[in-house]
């Protein structure tokens, strides 16, 4: 799911949206709480249409941006109190909060509030923030009311593999339309990482969406893929298009680096997107260091298309029963051994 903080994908229209293969978006509460604001938004006909976008759109609580805010923000059983990044102003958000403001959102899959503990936290308070967590996820259940729209839990629990059992099983004895991961791509190793994706996958039900929130590198989502999940976010397509960072099927290359100023080659020779059947390296290079609006249209153009179509191969490869060559293909292009674990 390409990220849509502001109710925009950055320097992508929502058409172009659809033709590098966009099947759904993920937009941010926290930030449309804040501005332009939630019951504008509804007033003015929900999210769709306020940005034009009309296929799903995933809305998180606003739970990992909120915790993120470090000494701006206070915890309690009731909530969150915290200062708005913007202008410092004090804001309150609860599960019943967060649930109300995504259904004025009008998206068609909302997420529990959570509380996203910090890495590395000591056993007893990722122990505690688990089970507040589920807390929280129990008030959200109660609190929705929209029936068009989907509810996911998120599972919590740090790098404990028994927490984080324990969070699986915990919501699924709640119930919801789908569940998630949280907490994980915070700095962990990537064998830890996998670990967690691993621990949950046995636990969670395999006949509704799994979905890992905020990770990233194409090998984490082929992974992620690997060991049982349907659904991805991250802002790193698009925010490594605009600092210059392009994927390939052979790995990322920097368009800033001097060897390409005269390479008249496509980004990546595999690729039929746009940016690749119409551009070369040269030309985006000279775009990045003349710092035109135009390459980072091209580079984000790109780097979704890869994305999706990496998604895309994955899918085909599970319906063909050949998704173990599809992963090994995909590590011995990048001249690499599939993880172990």
């Amino acid at each position: 799911m390409p990220v849509g903080t502001q109710a925009t994908v950055k320097a992508m229209t929502p058409e172009e949206l659809v033709q590098v293969g966009s099947q759904i978006i993920l937009a941010n509460t926290y930030h449309l709480y804040l501005r332009p604001g939630h019951e504008l938004i509804g007033r003015l006909g929900g999210l769709h249409r306020f940005m034009h976008w009309e296929r799903p759109i995933l809305t998180d609580s606003g739970g990992f941006q909120v915790f993120s805010l470090g000494e701006l923000r206070k915890i309690s059983e009731e909530g969150v109190k915290f200062r708005s990044h913007i202008d410092g102003s004090s804001h309150f958000i609860s599960p019943e909060v967060s649930i109300a403001i995504q259904e004025a959102l009008g998206s068609d899959i909302a997420m529990c509030f959570d509380e996203c503990p910090p890495y590395p936290a000591e056993y007893s308070y990722v122990e505690k923030s688990l089970e507040l967590t589920t807390r929280w996820a129990r008030r959200c259940k109660e609190a929705h009311s929209r029936p068009d729209q989907a509810l996911f839990g998120i599972v919590q629990g740090g790098m404990h593999p028994e927490l984080r059992r324990e969070s699986a099983r915990q919501l699924t004895d709640i119930g919801f339309d789908g569940y998630a991961l949280g907490g994980l791509s915070v700095g962990e190793e990537k064998r830890i990482m996998y670990q967690m994706m691993q621990e949950c996958s046995d636990i969670l039900p395999e006949d509704h969406p799994r979905y890992i929130m905020g990770i990233g590198a194409p090998e984490d989502l082929i992974e992620g893929v690997y060991h049982g999940f349907d659904m991805f976010d991250c802002v790193m397509p698009t925010r490594n298009a605009r600092n210059g960072a392009l994927f390939t099927v052979f790995g990322r290359i920097n368009i800033k680096a001097a060897l390409y100023a005269e390479d008249s080659g496509p980004v990546d020779p595999e690729c039929d997107c746009y940016v690749c059947r119409n551009y070369s390296r040269a030309y985006l290079r000279h775009l990045y260091r003349s710092q035109e609006i135009l390459a980072s249209r091209l580079n984000s153009w790109h780097n979704l298309h890869f994305y999706l179509n990496l998604m895309a191969g994955a899918r085909r490869a599970i319906a063909a029963g050949s998704f173990a060559s599809f992963r090994k293909e995909f590590y011995a292009k990048r001249g690499e051994e599939p993880p172990s674990c």
